[in-house]
Parts: structure tokens; C-alpha cells; sequence
């Protein structure tokens, strides 16, 4: 009985040393595996998200878009919705006529889809590769794109993947490095995320080379040539050069380079039925820019109506004025509507302008559109944007009248300032009318705090070149009249010009007085149990109107109109001319 009792314990210790064993060897094999999880390396390998996706995918900085591209090499096209992120927003395309717009500074290139004719600059050219749609989207030919916006592409034959660069982007060049003499199985894992735990994308040799986006951490964000993007280790990488697109020129026109060293001094001349005759409008001192309202759209075809007169032009020729030709909407938006619509009726009206300008020997172009609607601004525009490049081939200034910013939506929010800045060489503005004719209570035309105002707000909110801006200013006043009537106020005005207003002030024997708070003399009076109130431009406001342009460093000064200022008005704006 002894030993077989020996025996049952001895095996019962055994059984218990066994499971301690294999209890030992599960508790071995789980800190392997949670060592190995800690401490070794993901050796996953998957695709990129755009393998199967698009047969060409387009990447730009690292960032793979929505569309793919068409066609290799030479017949390579991209869509158009990438072109208008990338490239140039403002590419214009008009369903109706199946017909794309793109504008440069210095080309105007009109195209229709299907076609290899195209026109640059309103000139005929063939294309060795047409615009094309399929399923809905547009592509375009990258040669063109190249030859318009500079921009470079890199193909990859293996993987279709396209690479854009665009002008003036700079490009941080870089490799694979490694051993000095690294053996044939030498690779180095591309990972997803900047983590050796993260799946790996692929597996590149010293010698490979690519761009690298962004440093992060001990590792690179880098892009190879065919489209694969991902992470490497900062020891797998040597930096390389960087290299710079080269940006597009846009060099100031001929036009413009003129006043590079000048300040404009522009005034007006209003145009009515009867032309002004040279000979009895006399000196101007210090103007350099005469700018007669000769010129009307006249219907939604985009027809232009003259009333240019060459013999005013060879008057101010002769006395070193340029002449900017003003050319307005005829203030109908019905008519501009229409005109504004289509590529055909804007072209009808500015190659008439320019035909115009050339006859007349003019030097430059003044855009004066107002009550516009709303829904009409991006094609005023655009307007703008295809005018410029042919302004350009004939050596015009272009300028464009602007209203300061407000809520009225005919007078004010149709104009994109930001955008027409880009665009024109002067912007004019047109500090006035703070109160306008029909306003229900009296005040100053353009009191100093609110011209101000509205010259910074297209400065500071809309980013216009100070250099480009020129302020506006009126050569009159209104004459307000007050009655009371059933216990209310009724107020009416009338606008006269400098030399009515001093006239006035002297036959009434009035003494102005100085208001802090506009910037302006004031004078008022009683008559026949009538209120008169006038705030004066005169010497006084106009002096400060040149300090303004002055401190703001402005593109010039502008006034309306010759008809309405004093001799003295000139001397004093002379000195905006003499500023430079």
C-alpha cells in the first residue's frame, strides 16, 4: 500500500509540473507577441487608396484629386474642375455655346469643345490637340495650359500618375539613401503614417528619387514620381536641391509704364448734346488725364454709340494730356444684362471700344457701369478680364469707376472690387454722393471722415494696390432747402458747381464756417421761412483731399467734372501732380 500510494503522489506532482509548464510556456508566447507588437515592425503592405480608382490620377502637392486625366505625352488633357482649383479660377466656360475663355494678362484665348481652332487675342490659330467632354466633364489641352499659365507636368508611364506643378511653386528635391554599397535586396518600407506599426505603401532602393512635402517628427512626407505618397524614416533620406517653377511675367504694359513715375490728375468732361469746344475750355493746370464721356452701350447685342470728337483729342495731345475715353452701360441694367451675357456680345462691345480707341488715337479706356444687377457682376467681370488683354495689344490704359462699398444692390454690390483690382490698372473711386440728390435729410456730398473711410475699406478689405487707386472727387455741392410741413421736415437740394456756390456765398454775405466733423466749410441761411444749408468744396476740402491722396499713397486724383471747378480748384489739385 506504501508504494502504490508513492506512486499516485509522484504522479500527481507531475501532472502539476506539467501544467505549470505549459501555463509558463502561454505566458512565454504572450510577451513575445506583446513584445513583438510593442518593438517589431508592421510588415503589412497595401495599395493606395487611388489604385483602380482613376486610370490617370492627378496629384498636386502630394494630394490626389477627383478626376482623371486623359490621353499621354503630347495628347494629355485635364479636366477642367481641376484646371479652375488649381490654375486659374477664372476660366470661364458658357454651356450654351459650348465654348471655354481663358484670360491672361497679355492673351484673351476663346476655344470650343471638339474644335482645334481657337482664337488668341481674337486671332485665329490652329491647336494640335482639341478640347474634349466625356461623361459631363470638360478636359483640355495641356499644351495649351502650359503655354498660358506655365505650369509643368510630370508623367508616369508605370503607374499613369500625373504630377502638376504650377509657376512659381518650389519643388524640395529628394532620395533614398542608404548604405554606401547597398545590396541588391536593400529596401526601405514607404509608410502610410509616420509610425513603424503602420501598413507600408511600398518598398523603395537607395537611389529613388522624390519630393518631399513636410518634415514630421524623425520622418519625411514624401511623394515618388508615380504618385505614391507616404512616409520614410529620416535616416533613409538625403535632402536634394530645390527647385523653383519659373513664375509667369506679368510686366506693367507699355501703357502703364508711362505713369510708373507720375501721379494721375484726372478730370472729367461731360459730354451732353453739344460737344465742348477746345478753344473755350482754357488752361488746366496740372491735369494730366482728360476723360470725356463720349461713349454708351446701347442695346443687349453689346453696340457702342460715339460722340468722340478728334479734333478735342488733338487739343489735349497737344498740351501732353492723355485722353481715356469713358465708356458707361447708358446706367439701363435691363440692356446690360444682356450684354454682359455671352461671349458674342462682349466681344461686340469691346472690339467696337477698340476700334473706337484706334480711330480716335486714344490712350486708354475709363469703365463707368452702375445700376447693375446683382446677378450681373461676375460677367461685368469677366468683362473686364477679356477687355484687358486686348486693351494691352493697343497700348490702353484701362481704368474702372467704383462707388464706395454699401448695401445698395444695383449702386454697390454688383461691383467685385477685390477681383477688378486684379484686373485694371487704375481703379477710380468715386467718393460721392454720401448724400445724393433724393436723400431724405441734408448733409455733405463727401465729408473727409466718410471719403476716408470708404478709400480704406478698398484698401484694407479689398486689397486693392494703393499704387492702382485713384480718389474721386466732386467739383460740386448741393444746395439743401428745409421747409417744415405738417411737423415733419421736407428736405430738397440742388447740385451747383464752384464758381455758382462761391457766387452765392458772396451775394448772400455769408461766412462759412469750418466743420471739424465733415472737413468742410458750412454755411447756411433764411429765406421766406426756407432753411438753406451748404457744405462747401472749395479750396478748403480740396486741400484736404490731396493730403488724403498723399498720406495713402494713391494711384492719383480724379475729378468731376471740368465744367463745374474753379480756377483755384486746379492749383489746388495741381498738387497731387507735383507729388512725384
Amino acid at each position: 500500500m506504501k508504494s502504490t500510494r508513492s506512486a499516485y503522489h509522484g504522479g500527481r506532482r507531475r501532472k502539476r509540473r506539467g501544467i505549470k509548464w505549459l501555463f509558463g510556456l502561454i505566458l512565454i508566447v504572450v510577451g513575445v507577441y506583446l513584445v513583438s507588437s510593442e518593438f517589431l515592425p508592421n510588415r503589412q503592405h497595401i495599395d493606395p487608396e487611388w489604385i483602380g480608382k482613376f486610370d490617370k490620377p492627378i496629384f498636386y502637392q502630394g494630394e490626389v484629386m477627383d478626376y482623371s486625366a486623359l490621353g499621354s505625352e503630347d495628347a494629355l488633357k485635364l479636366p477642367l474642375p481641376v484646371i479652375q482649383e488649381i490654375i486659374d479660377p477664372h476660366i470661364r466656360y458658357e454651356e450654351e455655346s459650348k465654348s471655354v475663355i481663358l484670360t491672361t494678362p497679355k492673351k484673351l484665348v476663346f476655344l470650343k469643345t471638339d474644335e482645334k481652332t481657337a482664337k488668341v487675342n481674337n486671332k485665329p490659330i490652329k491647336l494640335r490637340f482639341s478640347s474634349e467632354e466625356k461623361d459631363g466633364v470638360l478636359y483640355l489641352p495641356v499644351h495649351l495650359l502650359k503655354e498660358l499659365y506655365g505650369i509643368e507636368i510630370h508623367e508616369d508611364a508605370a503607374s499613369g500618375a500625373v504630377l502638376l506643378y504650377t509657376a512659381g511653386e518650389s519643388v524640395q528635391k529628394g532620395e533614398v539613401s542608404g548604405p554606401a554599397k547597398p545590396k541588391e535586396s536593400t529596401k526601405f518600407p514607404l509608410r502610410v503614417e509616420p509610425n513603424i506599426h503602420k501598413p507600408i505603401v511600398a518598398d523603395v532602393k537607395p537611389g529613388t528619387t522624390f519630393r518631399i512635402l513636410q518634415e514630421a517628427d524623425g520622418w519625411y512626407h514624401v511623394q515618388l514620381d508615380n504618385g505614391y505618397t507616404g512616409y520614410l524614416k529620416a535616416k533613409h533620406v538625403g535632402i536634394g536641391e530645390s527647385v523653383d517653377i519659373p513664375q509667369t511675367k506679368e510686366d506693367l504694359s507699355p501703357a502703364k509704364q508711362k505713369w510708373e513715375s507720375r501721379t494721375v490728375n484726372l478730370t472729367w468732361e461731360a459730354v451732353y448734346e453739344v460737344a465742348p469746344k477746345p478753344a473755350n475750355i482754357g488752361e488746366l493746370p496740372g491735369v494730366n488725364v482728360v476723360s470725356p464721356t463720349w461713349f454708351s452701350l446701347i442695346d443687349g447685342e453689346g453696340n457702342v454709340k460715339s460722340k468722340a470728337d478728334i479734333n478735342y483729342v488733338k487739343w489735349a495731345h497737344g498740351r501732353g494730356m492723355q485722353v481715356w475715353g469713358l465708356f458707361n452701360n447708358g446706367f439701363d441694367p435691363d440692356i446690360t444684362s444682356g450684354a454682359l451675357s455671352s461671349f458674342e456680345s462682349r466681344m461686340t462691345t469691346i472690339l467696337q471700344m477698340l476700334q473706337y480707341a484706334k480711330l480716335y488715337d486714344l490712350d486708354g479706356i475709363n469703365i463707368d457701369y452702375e445700376n447693375v444687377h446683382t446677378k450681373d457682376g461676375d460677367n461685368l467681370t469677366q468683362f473686364m478680364r477679356e477687355l484687358r488683354p486686348l486693351a494691352q495689344e493697343y497700348g490702353l490704359v484701362v481704368s474702372i469707376d467704383v462707388t464706395p462699398k454699401s448695401n445698395s444692390e444695383m449702386w454697390s454690390a454688383f461691383l467685385d472690387r477685390q477681383a477688378l483690382g486684379e484686373i485694371v490698372d487704375y481703379m477710380i473711386l468715386m467718393a460721392y454722393d454720401e448724400h445724393w440728390a433724393a436723400s431724405p435729410v441734408a448733409g455733405s456730398v463727401a465729408s473727409l471722415p466718410w471719403v476716408e473711410a470708404s478709400a480704406r475699406r478698398l484698401l484694407d478689405e479689398d486689397q486693392v494696390p494703393a499704387e492702382k487707386l485713384i480718389l474721386a472727387v466732386p467739383m460740386y455741392t448741393r444746395v439743401w432747402s428745409e421747409t417744415q410741413e405738417d411737423g415733419k421736415v421736407k428736405v430738397k437740394s440742388k447740385a451747383i458747381g464752384m464758381n455758382k456756390a462761391r457766387k452765392m456765398i458772396e451775394e448772400k454775405k455769408l461766412k462759412p464756417v469750418f466743420s471739424e466733423e465733415t472737413g468742410q466749410n458750412y454755411a447756411e441761411y433764411k429765406e421766406d421761412g426756407v432753411r438753406y444749408r451748404i457744405w462747401l468744396e472749395d479750396e478748403v476740402s480740396l486741400k484736404a483731399r490731396v493730403e488724403l491722396v498723399k498720406s495713402l499713397k494713391l494711384g492719383g486724383v480724379a475729378s468731376w467734372n471740368r465744367n463745374l471747378a474753379s480756377d483755384k480748384a486746379w492749383e489746388v489739385l495741381k498738387e497731387v501732380s507735383d507729388s512725384k
